[in-house]
């Protein structure tokens, strides 16, 4: 009859018991005292693994009891020394075969000449947490003593629900986490992200897991976010001029957004329309959950410094680089370092606004240097693409001063299809100045589904007239014929200038344009 030694790695990762159950060990099964001894000091801190000790050890005694293994402790409860080198000793008393679920630690029971036998990890069935996700299941939030909830719907448009009316125990939460943790473990498509004390990250196939325990939280509680839905490009229906900027200039890019609005799917699907175009893309992500073909690599910034990212992404060369819920300043850093080094980049924030977004670099990158690193800001609400920025600078009078020797380098944030500017940034002084533009004239910011809203005859011949449009006021007089009043300053060449522009916007829309200075203008 055989006869197995069973090392605290088997115990700790709670495999054994399946074994016997599935009858690939059978016969005598000795476990050292010191091994448990061991195992309880080692998990004293953290009840999880506490419980699952206790637990396994529970098994493989019930299983004992079945008539399925006999079982024996031996040897004493303490140790001086490495706990695996008095394992061999007693494999040596016994005649033993060692069982370990390390492979290290197998080959260096091998190379000493005892018997060992290596225990794989045996694939668990899909973790009950699956059972909580519809189709419509955007997350699932699961805490001891609550009732289970899940957020159903889509970004923008979801309700917060109760799924059992039985609140969830410990008990139950604990058999949760191990299914999640051992399933995590078998699963080759599955890591942890981080294990820390209190908390643990956890990315299973395509679920992003959040696992808090005391004393991080008050409570046992499991976060999980599975993708409703993944989108291309193509299913946001961008205009033809947004689709030719983001392939032909956009190199410094934020997409922004408030938490769970889509940032991270929009963000997915530029990925793979940069892969599409033959571009090299790689990630940057604390937690890696974008769900990203292979060839797509994703860099774990858990387990990279800055320094070890920025000199791998300059290594590697790749044309594009998603940099997935930006935080630090030191994030930020990291973006505006690898940008300057001539690595295009996209960037996600959570913002309310998405002028929020931009003065979130504000603050940590000197002025002048925001549109060496932006150019385009992407503002996600609802799933939708309502609201896109492009960023230039000027030398110009600020908005709101009017002596000429106040002009200045002005950093100015236009809307990008109508290329009216809505926000100034400029220094006076020692202070940086954000100037909302417009609001005298009854202007809102406001957002629509981008490509879906059909915009003003204002703004459709602000956007003909281009960068220049900005320095004049627009006024329509009824629905055939509009004025454009410029500045009196070099009135007749500018007059010149805009001719050819008024022709096509005649012949394009119907629209009588006239020309007059800006003299009287009420």
């Amino acid at each position: 009859m055989a006869r197995y030694l069973i090392t605290p790695d088997v115990i700790r990762r709670g495999i054994l018991h399946r074994h016997i159950l599935n009858g690939d060990i059978s016969g005598d099964v000795l476990i050292p005292w010191s091994v448990l001894t061991y195992l309880d000091k080692a998990t004293a801190g953290d009840d999880i693994s506490h419980e699952k000790f206790l637990k396994e050890v529970n098994n493989i005694r019930k299983a004992s009891e079945a008539g399925l293994i006999k079982l024996e402790y031996i040897g004493q409860s303490t140790v001086d020394g490495d706990i695996y080198q008095y394992i061999f000793e007693l494999s040596r008393d016994y005649d033993a075969v060692i069982l370990t679920s390390d492979p290290s630690k197998a080959k260096f029971f091998q190379a000493v000449g005892s018997k060992v036998k290596l225990l794989s990890p045996i694939r668990v069935s899909e973790p009950v947490i699956t059972k909580y996700f519809d189709e419509d299941t955007m997350s699932v939030h699961l805490k001891e003593g609550v009732r289970p909830r899940a957020k159903k719907g889509r970004p923008g448009n979801w309700l917060y629900v109760e799924l059992d009316e039985k609140p969830i125990t410990r008990d139950e939460i604990l058999e949760i986490i191990d299914e999640i943790l051992d399933y995590t473990k078998t699963d080759p498509e599955s890591f942890i992200e981080i294990d820390e004390k209190g908390v643990t990250i956890v990315q299973m196939r395509n679920y992003r897991i959040i696992i808090a325990k005391p004393p991080f939280s008050d409570g046992y509680e499991i976060t999980a976010v599975k993708p409703v839905k993944k989108l291309s490009l193509e299913d946001y229906n961008l205009p033809p001029e947004l689709i030719r900027r983001l392939r032909e200039r956009a190199e410094g890019i934020l997409i922004a957004g408030a938490p769970g609005e889509g940032k991270s799917t929009f963000s997915q699907a530029l990925a793979e329309f940069y892969r599409g175009m033959g571009k090299v893309v790689k990630t940057i992500e604390s937690p890696r959950d974008l769900q990203l073909p292979m060839d797509i690599t994703q860099y774990s910034k858990s387990y990279g410094d800055d320094k070890t990212l920025h000199d791998i992404l300059l290594l590697s060369r790749p044309d594009y680089t998603i940099f997935d819920e930006m935080r630090t300043t030191e994030d930020f850093k990291l973006y505006v370092d690898l940008r300057l080094a001539g690595v295009g980049m996209i960037g996600v924030v959570h913002a309310t606004r998405p002028i929020d977004a931009v003065q979130r670099f504000i603050e940590r990158v000197e002025l002048g240097m925001i549109p060496s690193v932006l150019d385009t800001v992407i503002f996600i609400k609802g799933g939708k693409v309502v609201k896109v920025y492009e960023i230039m600078m000027v030398a110009k009078v600020p908005h709101g001063l009017t002596r000429e020797d106040l002009a200045r380098p002005v950093v100015e944030v236009r809307d990008f299809f109508t290329k009216r500017v809505e926000y100034e940034f400029y220094v006076f002084g020692k202070r940086i100045f954000v100037i909302p533009v417009g609001r005298e004239m009854g202007y809102e910011e406001e957002y629509y589904e981008v490509g879906t809203r059909e915009m003003s005859m204002v703004d459709k011949i602000r956007r003909e007239l281009g960068d220049i449009g900005e320095e004049f006021e627009i006024r329509m007089v009824g629905n055939k014929e509009a004025i454009i009043y410029v500045p009196p300053w070099g009135y007749r060449e500018i007059r010149k200038a805009l001719r050819r522009k008024t022709r096509i916007i005649k012949k394009k829309y119907g629209i009588k344009i006239d020309i007059e200075p800006m003299i009287g203008f009420e």
